[in-house]
């Protein structure tokens, strides 16, 4: 693994991993299962369960969002907004996505779940369990400090995956690089977007506790990589380590293709400051995995997806999304041999292809799910 020793003499910084996106193949890890503040990066769970309810048609991107007393006194970065004002649901997620807005974080988190933010931190880690993330403790929408509010580089790397494989039609709001609300232009704070050859996001992250963090992802050669850095000494350090990360992780795909993973548990760094200790309240029955059982979070993470209106009606059973038709082929191949059902193509928004059974009745997508993984084979019923 002495393809990093640049990243290592680089900068200082307390976790990383590198991972492609389709496959969940891991590239290289450091201290990915260690506990660390997550900063703004809890804004990329915010902004899934938000692209949850667009999905379920609980709410829709020209609906208003009334700003309440809390969300207004919310501490910056933050848009401003006034008590009682509206923001519509697009613009909310641009303010989150592009300027990273606590309040308007906050004005989300209150829509969706009963006007209280500490009901939807609740509901964030209990939809972060059900995707695979077992270190992750949310006690608030935004990622404001919290001795409580932790996870890692892991977790991280899995929820923003699940965003991509659940909701690719949303994942356009990551890569903007500037937005312009109210007279006033907002720019990015991900320095690889328009930067980096094929980055397209994702998200960054500050608290004084925390230091700088990033993932940030980028298609290159039909591959689409993450790289996750948590605990960076200042912004240059982030995105160098960053570049520098998905730079080899590009050059490991390119000289070793085979969907092996490789694992590095030997740090390579000094952290910039010692990694936060406090365990969260709700974390007494941690899964403490080594990054080894990535793989396997990874087909949770991205096949235990919350139910998808279909447009063909009635329930149905998806078995993945796939970045090519040829790997969805050869899904519809092992599902028809496993079950004697022949599944269809349905091209899916940001360029992935899903394979699913439609028109069933709810006893057989539920009878077919579980004969489907009976055969060891990732699936869900949606409706």
């Amino acid at each position: 693994m002495l393809i990093f020793a640049s990243v290592a003499s680089a900068a200082n910084y307390r976790a990383a991993m590198v991972a492609d996106m389709d496959s969940g193949r891991v590239l290289y890890s450091e201290h990915a299962t260690d506990l660390n503040y997550p900063a703004s990066l809890t804004k990329i769970m915010t902004l899934y369960l938000t692209f949850d309810a667009l999905e379920h048609g609980r709410l829709h991107l020209d609906d208003y969002l009334i700003v309440s007393n809390a969300a207004a006194n919310a501490e910056p970065v933050k848009l401003g907004l006034p008590a009682g004002s509206k923001i519509s649901v697009e613009d909310a997620i641009k303010a989150v996505a592009v300027h990273s807005a606590n309040d308007v974080a906050r004005v989300l988190a209150e829509n969706l779940k009963g006007g209280k933010e500490g009901n939807f931190a609740a509901l964030m880690t209990r939809v972060a369990r059900e995707i695979g993330l077992s270190r992750t403790n949310f006690e608030n929408s935004s990622g404001l400090p919290n001795d409580d509010h932790l996870s890692t580089a892991r977790d991280i790397a899995l929820m923003s995956m699940a965003v991509y494989k659940h909701f690719p039609q949303y994942w356009k709001y990551f890569g903007i690089q500037t937005w312009t609300y109210g007279g006033k232009t907002y720019t990015n704070g991900n320095r690889l977007l328009g930067s980096y050859p094929g980055c397209d996001g994702m998200k960054t992250g500050y608290t004084n506790k925390s230091k700088y963090s990033l993932v940030a992802t980028a298609r290159r050669g039909g591959h689409h990589l993450m790289a996750v850095v948590l605990g960076a000494e200042n912004k240059d350090v982030r995105a160098a380590v960053s570049a520098k990360l998905l730079d080899k992780g590009f050059a490991m795909i390119e000289q070793n293709p085979a969907p092996a993973m490789i694992v590095r548990d030997t740090p390579v760094t000094t952290p910039a400051a010692p990694a936060p200790q406090p365990v969260a309240k709700t974390n007494n029955n941690y899964n403490t995995q080594s990054v080894n059982t990535f793989a396997g979070a990874y087909h949770a993470a991205t096949n235990t997806a919350p139910v998808v209106s279909s447009g063909h009606g009635g329930p149905g059973v998806q078995f993945g999304a796939f970045s090519t038709r040829d790997a969805a082929s050869r899904m519809i191949a092992t599902v028809r041999n496993a079950t004697g059902t022949t599944p269809v193509i349905e091209t899916a928004p940001n360029g992935l292809f899903r394979v699913r059974a439609y028109g069933l009745t709810e006893s057989a997508a539920q009878s077919l799910k579980n004969t489907a993984s009976a055969n060891g084979i990732d699936c869900y019923v949606f409706h």
